[in-house]
């Protein structure tokens, strides 16, 4: 079954509540409020693309893959990449969630692991690595590099830098905190 969702703004919106919580708790996507559940972009795409959703506009009208690809690009000029890495991470069954507040692209968890639990957590239940996407060109200095690994081992966590190439491949590479 399909579900139908819809596209505001920046967030695609499941309305049916059933449908949502089925959505949710396949994967943990989105964020469930007590009457819908919101969707980002990056999580709609990949959802589209599994066959999994239909994306409407208020109207009610479908917008095809390709025509909702171009409005994520239009509100978010990564997308392109950091979708890449997205898809890439959910195709390994990686729980992955926003990196916002840590100012990163994704926060990643161990296979497994319920990403939004509530309350005490194991060890092996917190974000296992923060992900930053960057397209193959990119150029960094040496300071927001160091700032990068210093966030994820203040967090406890491994800092992977996901580059994409030109073909929409995704090379990981990990970064840590070494003291002599």
């Amino acid at each position: 079954m399909v579900i139908e969702a819809t596209l505001s703004e920046d967030r695609v919106i499941i309305w049916d509540r059933e449908a949502g919580n089925k959505i949710f708790e396949t994967g943990y996507y989105g964020k469930p409020k007590e009457d819908r559940l919101e969707l980002s972009l990056i999580e709609a795409m990949h959802l589209l693309n599994m066959g999994k959703i239909k994306v409407v506009d208020v109207e009610r009208k479908e917008i095809d893959a390709k025509a909702f690809m171009k409005y994520c690009h239009k509100i978010d000029p990564r997308f392109d990449f950091r979708y890449a890495v997205y898809s890439d991470l959910r195709n390994r069954q990686l729980p992955t969630r926003t990196g916002f507040k840590f100012g990163c692209d994704f926060r990643v968890y161990a296979k497994g692991v319920k990403p939004l639990k509530r309350g005490p957590k194991s060890a092996k239940e917190h974000t296992k690595w923060i992900v930053y996407a960057v397209p193959e060109k990119f150029v960094c200095s040496f300071q927001e590099l160091s700032r990068a690994v210093r966030l994820a081992h203040n967090i406890r966590a491994n800092m992977l830098w996901a580059i994409v190439d030109e073909e929409g491949n995704v090379s990981y590479y990990q970064v840590t905190f070494f003291k002599p």
